[in-house]
């Protein structure tokens, strides 16, 4: 690529770094040498010394249509035009009701309604708080328990935190947890799975270990099962063959619901609406966020059974059903970017681009097994991980200075610990994904 070289001095300028804090970042080495972007384009960040950088985990899992789509960009421009902010509570607005309708009719049946949030972390807690309420509803309030399963993500409420399975993200916060919660076993096994390609043919089995907690705390005291379709954030853990069928089999024949975090994992990730079709598996309650707008106006939330929906429907009607909601939830600038995004992914066929694309990203990243340090590959749709093996007394140093490698050289992957991983928009040209192997190979090989 003709571009200047990385200067971070340059991009600084007169910002002051110290003010803002950075999730998720590590501040002290960061603010040393500072990664700004200022604009974007397509498949294309830009950065203010002038440099080009391919993108290649689709923002950060959601800008599946790439960057500054011109439809939904205008969408977005003409709703500011007409309607800014309409109140959530006991008042609607059409875009609202036009973009629940729409989710509700592409989500697997009877997926059939809709409460929105504003982000990932939102729809879980949103996700948890609705299948508690659901069994009270019923008058099987002794069911409060909920079930995660380790290496989980679920954002990072404390809901989330609690179902979610990442050590680090429950570390400090271990005190004001929710109690009740237990963990399926994680699914990896490197010396059964490694290097996999698609979905691992050995592991289904270990879906029985939501019957050791069945035993162990008994059905009537389990309200939900929450896991994810494929596990994002902890490095692309891909579900074995039939893993998620038996999950639902022992979901139903205890009566227990099963929740599909699909922030990560819906709108095109896997080549469908929701990776609830790709795998086949219907669950009672799906959270979305991330990809239903394409990353440009923040937006989240569930769609919920017609038999969890209905279990709320009763009583007076001068009574609220559900004791939850947020200032912006359905926000009118959302709902209008969500329903041109939406437009965006069906016209122009972008779904079906992904599935073609896979095969390449696969091929892309199994290319790299022979690399230095490299331990594991995995893969699923548009998303894609190279784990790394640790140095030694420094877990996460080698990730860290490959994803600035990468950086240096003009291509944004992820770096978590020492997992990379790819995720390109379902925009994104073969020679793109090409691109981002190749920067990830120099990387690997110059830190080894």
């Amino acid at each position: 690529m003709n571009q200047p070289a990385f200067d971070p001095s340059a991009q600084q300028d007169e910002l002051d770094l110290d003010a803002l804090w950075l999730p998720f970042t590590h501040n002290r080495l960061f603010k040393k040498q500072p990664r700004l972007v200022d604009r974007a384009a397509g498949m294309y960040y830009h950065t203010p010394d002038g440099r080009r950088l391919l993108d290649g985990l689709s923002g950060l899992w959601c800008s599946n249509a790439g960057h500054r789509h011109p439809k939904i960009v205008a969408a977005v421009k003409a709703q500011l035009d007409e309607l800014d902010y309409a109140v959530a509570f006991q008042v609607g607005h059409p875009k609202a009701f036009a973009l629940a309708s729409r989710l509700a009719a592409l989500a697997p049946e009877p997926l059939n309604h809709v409460f929105f949030a504003n982000s990932g972390s939102e729809a879980c807690d949103t996700a948890l708080k609705i299948a508690l309420a659901y069994h009270k509803a019923r008058g099987d309030g002794g069911r409060y328990r909920l079930i995660g399963r380790e290496k989980g993500y679920h954002g990072v409420g404390f809901g989330g935190i609690s179902v979610g399975g990442i050590a680090p993200n429950r570390k400090a916060f271990a005190g004001a947890l929710l109690p009740g919660v237990d963990h399926l076993r994680h699914t990896v096994d490197p010396a059964r799975m490694a290097f996999s390609r698609g979905q691992p043919a050995w592991g289904a089995h270990l879906a029985e270990d939501l019957e050791r907690l069945v035993a162990l705390h008994d059905a009537s005291t389990i309200a939900a099962v929450i896991v994810e379709p494929m596990q994002g954030s902890a490095g692309v853990i891909v579900p074995p063959i039939g893993y998620l069928e038996r999950l639902r089999e022992i979901c139903d024949a205890h009566g227990i619901l099963l929740i599909f975090d699909e922030v990560i994992t819906g709108f095109g990730r896997l080549g469908h609406w929701f990776g609830a079709e790709r795998v086949g598996v219907t669950p009672d309650i799906v959270t979305f966020a991330k990809g239903v707008t394409s990353g440009v106006v923040p937006l989240g939330g569930v769609v919920v059974s017609d038999t969890v929906h209905e279990a709320f429907m009763h009583g007076p009607e001068h009574l609220l059903e559900l004791f939850h909601g947020y200032t912006y939830s359905g926000h009118p600038l959302a709902c209008a970017a969500g329903l041109a995004t939406l437009e965006v992914y069906e016209g122009e066929g972008l779904f079906a681009r992904a599935l073609g694309l896979e095969p390449v990203l696969e091929r892309v990243v199994h290319s790299l097994r022979e690399e230095p340090n490299v331990v594991d590959i995995r893969n699923f749709g548009l998303a894609a991980a190279v784990e790394l093996a640790p140095r030694a007394g420094a877990a996460g140093l080698r990730g860290m200075e490959v994803f600035q490698h990468c950086f240096e050289r003009g291509v944004m992957l992820r770096c978590t610990g020492d997992i990379i991983a790819l995720g390109p928009a379902c925009i994104a040209q073969a020679s793109e994904i090409e691109a981002m192997g190749e920067a990830l190979r120099d990387a690997l090989r110059a830190v080894a």
